[in-house]
Parts: C-alpha cells; structure tokens; sequence
C-alpha cells in the first residue's frame, strides 16, 4: 500500500544531496529513521520504506520536506517492486536506494530456531540482492545511481553468537564485490556501510566490545558520506577499517587471541536478557514479525 508524503518545512539548499530521490528501506525506526532525517534534512525526496505500515507513516510525519511512508517488506519480490515503482512515480526516477533493512537473532549456533535462521537470510542477505537486482537495472538504463547497503562490521569479523547473522553480512560484501565489477563504466556505484555496534533494538543486550556502542546518526553521516564520496567501503568509526585490514595478517594464533580480547562472547552476554527476548519475538513470532 502506498501512503501519501508526509512533513512539511522547507529543506536547505546547497547539499549535493538536495533534490535527490533516496529510497531507504527498514526506515520507519533505528538507524534506517536516522538516515531518513539526515538525508531530508539536506533536502533529499525521502521515501520510508517499511514492513511496519503505521510506523512508515508516523515516521514520515515527523520529518521536514518531501517525505513519503511506504509500505514495504524486503522478502517479498512484488512488495519490493511495487515500492520501488510507488517511490519512482510520486517522487520520481530513483538516485539512491539504502538498503537498510535488518535483523539478528543472538545465541548458541545449536540453539538458534529454525524461524530466526530463515529470517536473517530473508531479510538480511535476499533483501538486500533483491533491492540490487530490481534497482540496479533502472540506474543502469539511466546512466547513473548508486545504492548504499548497511552492512556490519560482521561482514569481515564473526562474534561468537552471531554465527548466522555474520554469514549473512559476508554474504552482503561478497555479493556486492562482484556486482560491483559488473557495473563498473555503468554509473551505478555501489557502497557498503560497516559500522561496529549501535545501540538500536537489534543490539539490545549485546556487548559492543573493546568500542564504544555509536548511535544511530554516527551510521546515518556514514551513509551521507558515501552518497557524497561514492566510496565502496566505509567504515564507522573510520578506524575500524585499518584495525581489520591489519587483523586479517595477522598469524591465526595471534589473530584469534586478538578477537577474543576485542570480540565479546555474545553467547554469554545476552543469556537471561529480556530485552534481547523482546526484540527477537519481533521477527521470530509470525504474528509480531518486523524488519
């Protein structure tokens, strides 16, 4: 269904960001509303997409400018579209998608429900492939376009407890690697956004480790950053990258050393948390499910 734009006030001008379309997906709360009032802050047609209906439409009401709440879940291949073509005719010809879109079930990899496995890889890794395959194209045919893919630092480095969710941001980087190189000459950039913990409900209970849990808006500057810099990888805080870089030549004995000292065991830090139960019944009980 779609919702008719929300906000009101007039953007700023002088963003290279201004008058741009920007399509972000899992919009309506967390990060993904962060970069939403980011983006229409500096005069961007902002279009929320999201599973939650009321919440894309809420969510759009509180923000300036052109803003638009759609409904819209990543896993279904007709909802994706009919967002994409809504967005496009309302707004008009799509300059960014932000594939934002997340969850993460936290706990031993012989525990985790066959329910949370299936949703990470739904929305976590074939959301983000169909957002890139069903976008991509139309950017391609014009000549220009980018998409800008939330990832994790998960996508280089697995934290005991995060087993699945890890395979699925890897999954994000390698896909985007290779299409990468597929649309090299096209003028379609691609980027992805690898920031370590933030503290949104997908992180509730977690321990962020040897850094400090950034916030939302630290991912949403990240994101404006690479729409303004085309960069491929960006890394938030920008230190994590090297740090990564680094780890990787590391011999394997010293490297895990490494990790342990730096990666908490999240096995053991969610154990008991009733935040954490609540926020993983949002996605694993059918009848709560969000993304």
């Amino acid at each position: 269904m779609r919702l008719p734009f929300r906000g009101c006030g007039a953007p700023p001008t002088g963003s290279p960001i201004a008058g741009s379309t920007i399509a972000v997906t899992g919009a309506a709360r967390g990060i993904g509303l962060a970069i939403a009032a980011e983006l229409a802050a500096r005069g961007a047609r902002v279009a929320i997409g999201d599973v939650d209906t009321a919440a894309a439409r809420e969510a759009a009401d509180a923000l300036p400018g052109q803003v638009g709440g759609y409904q819209l879940d990543v896993t279904d291949e007709a909802s994706f579209q009919g967002f994409l073509d809504a967005v496009a005719a309302d707004l008009g010809p799509i300059d960014v998608l932000v594939n934002n879109a997340g969850v993460m079930w936290v706990g031993a990899f012989d525990a985790e429900p066959q329910t949370a496995t299936e949703r990470m890889i739904a929305v976590n890794l074939l959301g983000v492939i169909r957002g890139v395959r069903l976008a991509a194209p139309v950017m391609r045919r014009r000549g220009r376009g980018q998409i800008v893919t939330v990832a994790s630092v998960s996508s280089r480095i697995a934290a005991p407890g995060e087993s699945t969710y890890a395979a699925t941001k890897h999954g994000v980087l390698g896909y985007l690697t290779g299409v990468r190189e597929e649309l090299r000459g096209s003028g379609v950039r691609l980027s992805a956004v690898m920031p370590s913990v933030v503290d949104t409900e997908l992180a509730a209970g977690t321990e962020p480790g040897a850094m400090k849990k950034l916030a939302p808006r630290d991912v949403a500057l990240a994101v404006v950053a690479a729409i303004e810099t085309g960069r491929f990888h960006v890394w938030v805080p920008g230190r994590l990258g090297p740090l990564v870089a680094i780890s990787g030549i590391l011999p394997q004995r010293v490297r895990d050393r490494a990790l342990r000292l730096a990666v908490p065991d999240q096995v053991a830090a969610v154990a008991g948390s009733a935040r954490r139960a609540a926020y993983e019944r949002t996605f694993t009980d059918p009848g709560e499910q969000r993304s």
